[in-house]
């Protein structure tokens, strides 16, 4: 019924695989929610993880497949956690290949369903992280993904400066349902 939802998932769930988990994520929500929209009709859908870390659960679920598109924009893997994926020469393999993209790709793909794996530790105050986004930026983003027109699922990744996590979250909820 919805056109969009934010799903507000603690502990956080993009570094857990099919068999395995990792950086304190022990299901991968946003993985679990387009294997959902697979099941109940929906052709093709693509994950967009906005997050500090590269979500390797959700690259290495899905990176045999072709329905299942997923978008990873994250920090440098050579320096930061979880290291040995995210690379921009991972693009999927088998039916997979070309529908796992680790930098950012125009729009108008022709998906049907776009489900965010947010992550606010891009925060300039996260204790565990290199970016610098400012508490302004969190509407900017959630104002892009309302251009899309799509049916959106936002789930919570990371985030870990405390006082400010709320903040930001809220800060894309806001953008995406000012338009």
């Amino acid at each position: 019924g919805e056109p969009s939802a934010f799903a507000l998932c603690r502990p956080p769930g993009h570094h857990a695989g099919a068999a395995f988990m990792g950086g304190y994520c022990f299901i991968n929500n946003a993985a679990v929610a387009a294997q959902w929209f697979r099941d109940h009709g929906a052709a093709r859908v693509s994950i967009l993880d906005v997050d500090y870390h590269h979500g390797n659960g959700t690259q290495e679920i899905f990176y045999r497949r072709g329905d299942v598109q997923v978008l990873n924009l994250h920090g440098d893997p050579m320096t930061e956690y979880p290291f040995f994926l995210g690379h921009a020469d991972e693009r999927g393999e088998g039916d997979g290949e070309g529908f796992n993209d680790n930098y950012p790709m125009p729009f108008g793909t022709g998906w049907e369903v776009w489900n965010a794996s947010l992550g606010v530790d891009t925060f300039e105050k996260d204790p565990i992280s290199q970016f610098k986004l400012k508490t302004g930026d969190y509407p900017r983003i959630g104002r892009r993904v309302a251009r899309l027109g799509l049916p959106t699922l936002f789930v919570m990744e990371g985030g870990y400066a405390v006082e400010e996590i709320g903040i930001n979250a809220v800060g894309v909820l806001t953008g995406f349902e000012d338009r």
